[in-house]
């Protein structure tokens, strides 16, 4: 039988104890990529890379890879006009809204304007069209006492776009344009209503039909989020007129949205349901694209050959909002159409002809010109809002508002980035509070700030401590959103950084826990009194 000396065994034990306190090297994942907390397995997908990293759809070898509009741009509505093509999506609380981008290939996009500079409320699933000469779009727009669709109108896509016309419909939704056979002009909205238009298209000529047409029904055990019968687009060919409808809802489960279609020699119907029904829908969670639908038929820039553009979420990636999404289409010999794009997780051959414009934008900002609109918008601002702001020798003023991101109005934007980093230097005044923040809505925030004496802490839409702050009232603040893993960085000189004490993970951040359909916006805040004073914001995508 083997003995034991206790004082060998203890000896061996306490220098166990003194192995362990030394410093080891770290085995655990430290990486971006390895840590992301969801997503991985799309990680393979490689996109071209422009403006700051930005990721591009062409490839730049005569395919691309979608999103063709990466982050949120959801309801797409095209609009055709001769060799251009012009696009805009839903903008929800932001103002100014309805961003209007160019494109010439169908693949490669650049801002031209936010037409929309009035808070008519949450702006949904809007209509660009043209007609006889002059553009407009029908925007549905909902504040939590009064709902309406509004139509604003211009001679010149560039603008200036008019005021909205209020057309006092309040109780429907996505509105999609045609003339009919009549020569008549309409508006047909969701659960299949419709309303006759004025011919100047800027105000109703009866009251809303209802039921005019009943979509075709899914399988009763596919698992959906609800039928929504929604986003009716309508197009004239040959001898027929197409409704491209979206049913299923929106977000939930990711095989619920899709894309149906219907076709009648008459725009009074009887209507037809397409045999091939849906033209599209998100199979399996599985699918790098999920809950695929609100399409638009588009001819592309050589005769014959068709498109469909729609939305969808990115697997794993809820937190960046709907994205548009390119998908090539084929007329059949019965004269339907079908989707050749399969998942659109593989490249695609681009479009024939047309040309490239430069695709996207700078993202970073050195405030010596006014990208406003452009680029920045304010979260459901007062008629006044703009008067916060200030440009001056390339330093953003910020007037200071309400007490936190909650009630302060952020300036947000959108990016479409599953990893990146921003950067601001920042300075306040006595009694002001101002940093970086990931916007969802005023429930649902994330970010860092600073007072004079402390910091402050967001995460879950509320604050989560104030540890005491170094720097004073002028720090400089970086915000990395590494694949939904977010952590922050300050520095009191630009050149020796510290990271902060609290990171978070955010795929939470969404319309399937919050609601609301948006995405979570980088931006800026300043809330308390004074102002906040900002100073070369940089964007990059990692």
């Amino acid at each position: 039988m083997r003995t034991i000396d206790r004082r060998a065994a203890l000896t061996g034990l306490l220098s166990g104890v003194a192995a362990s306190a030394l410093p080891v090297r770290a085995t655990f994942a430290q990486t971006n990529e390895e840590a992301a907390p969801l997503g991985r397995e799309w990680a393979s997908m490689k996109w071209r890379r422009g403006i700051e990293g930005q990721r591009m759809a062409d490839l730049g070898n005569g395919t691309f890879l979608n999103p063709i509009m990466s982050g949120d741009h959801p309801d797409p509505s095209i609009l055709k006009d001769g060799d251009d093509y012009y696009m805009t999506f839903s903008s929800f609380e932001s103002v100014p809204g309805i961003h209007i981008w160019h494109s010439r290939d169908l693949v490669n996009w650049q801002p031209v304007i936010a037409a929309l500079t009035t808070n008519i409320g949450s702006v949904w699933a809007p209509e660009l069209i043209k007609h006889e000469g002059k553009f407009y779009c029908y925007i549905p727009a909902r504040f939590p006492e009064y709902r309406s669709n509004y139509v604003i109108w211009a001679d010149r896509i560039e603008g200036p776009w008019s005021e909205p016309v209020d057309l006092q419909i309040p109780a429907n939704i996505d509105p999609g344009h045609i003339v009919g056979e009549d020569g008549n002009r309409y508006l047909f909205l969701n659960g299949g209503d419709r309303v006759k238009l004025t011919d100047d298209g800027l105000a109703t000529d009866g009251p809303v039909q209802r039921g005019v047409y009943k979509a075709w029904r899914y399988p009763e055990d596919w698992i959906v989020e609800g039928f929504a019968q929604e986003g009716p687009k309508l197009l004239r060919r040959g001898d027929y007129f197409y409704m491209i409808t979206a049913i299923g809802g929106t977000a939930g489960p990711p095989t619920g949205h899709m894309v149906i279609a219907a076709r009648s020699k008459s725009i009074n119907g009887p209507w037809e349901d397409c045999p091939h029904n849906p033209i599209v829908r998100t199979a399996s969670g599985a699918e790098k694209w999920w809950s695929r639908g609100h399409a638009t038929l588009v001819e592309g820039p050589t005769d014959g050959d068709w498109w469909m553009v729609y939305h969808g979420y990115e697997n794993a990636y809820w937190s960046l909002g709907r994205q548009t999404l390119l998908d090539p289409i084929e007329w059949t010999d019965d004269g339907w159409f079908r989707a050749k794009g399969g998942d659109l997780s593989q490249p695609i051959a681009k479009p024939q002809g047309g040309e490239a414009v430069p695709h996207g934008m700078a993202l970073s900002d050195d405030f010596s010109t006014d990208k406003f609109g452009i680029q920045w918008s304010f979260y459901d601002p007062q008629p006044n809002e703009k008067d916060r702001l200030r440009r001056e020798n390339g330093v953003l003023h910020m007037k200071a508002k309400g007490k936190a991101p909650v009630d302060c109005s952020p300036l947000t934007f959108v990016q479409g980035e599953q990893a990146y980093q921003i950067e601001c230097e920042v300075e306040i005044d006595p009694g002001a509070v101002a940093g970086l923040i990931l916007f969802y809505d005023r429930a649902l925030y994330a970010g860092l700030g600073f007072d004079a004496t402390r910091y402050v802490t967001h995460q879950y839409g509320i604050e989560r401590g104030r540890p005491a702050n170094p720097h004073g009232r002028r720090m400089f603040i970086r915000l990395t959103n590494a694949y939904q893993n977010v952590y922050f960085d300050t520095s009191g000189d630009g050149v020796t950084w510290q990271r902060f004490d609290r990171g978070m993970e955010v795929s939470g951040y969404n319309q399937n826990v919050r609601g609301g359909f948006m995405m979570l916006r980088p931006g800026l805040y300043a809330a308390g009194e004074g102002e906040a004073r900002f100073k070369n914001f940089t964007f990059k995508a990692l």
